[in-house]
């Protein structure tokens, strides 16, 4: 595959994944409730800063890991494979049945409503596993490791404020959707499978 095309996967399965309904959805729509838009968009800013953090960090480890072993890109090949099957399966198999809820609306926000949203995600281990499982199958041959996962976490981080500010735009409308558990659950198991050709792709090419 070309950097052009491995662009575009990503971006095409970093946007599925970035409109899944979630913990970083449920903060922002909380915020908007709690403080209204302008909080909520300082919320979905930290959010996002916290991914590309994790980007950093996985970015420089990562990197110096597979540049000096290839045992060592095989071994994060096959865990990245296995850990994606287990995210798939559990999500077709086990959706949640649930949908946003509100019922922390009226709690008052951190004055540092940002912060709120950058320890979301920099606090959750989840996530750097994620990244270190999902962005290698995006890097083609030869090229830069921490470059690419930089670019890779800095499209998603764009992706994210992108959906974020639709979703406080088109709050009231999209909240009653993003409610009903039959969405929910359907939005987990397209996910699910999704993470499953990914970890497909991911078990059966290797790097040249």
């Amino acid at each position: 595959m070309t950097l052009a095309s491995d662009l575009i996967a990503f971006t095409l399965a970093a946007s599925l994944l970035t409109i899944t309904p979630g913990l970083d959805t449920a903060l922002v729509l909380r915020t908007i409730a709690a403080s209204g838009p302008g909080q909520a968009f300082k919320a979905a800013c930290g959010v996002a800063l916290g991914c590309f953090a994790w980007g950093l960090i996985v970015a420089a480890g990562l990197g110096a890991l597979l540049a000096a072993s290839h045992l060592a890109y095989e071994a994060l090949r096959w865990v990245g494979a296995l850990y994606l099957f287990y995210l798939g399966g559990k999500l077709i198999l086990s959706p949640r049945r649930e949908g946003i809820e509100l019922r922390d609306a009226r709690m008052p926000v951190a004055p540092r409503v940002w912060l709120r949203g950058f320890l979301t995600n920099i606090l959750n281990p989840k996530v750097g596993i994620f990244y270190v499982s999902f962005l290698p199958q995006f890097i083609p041959p030869h090229a830069s490791v921490p470059v690419m996962i930089v670019a890779l976490a800095a499209i998603h981080v764009v992706l994210g404020i992108a959906w974020f500010g639709l979703l406080i735009a088109a709050a009231r409308s999209l909240l009653p959707l993003l409610q009903k558990p039959r969405v929910v659950a359907a939005m987990d198991r397209l996910t699910g499978f999704v993470f499953l050709g990914f970890g497909l792709k991911l078990a059966f090419s290797a790097r040249v």
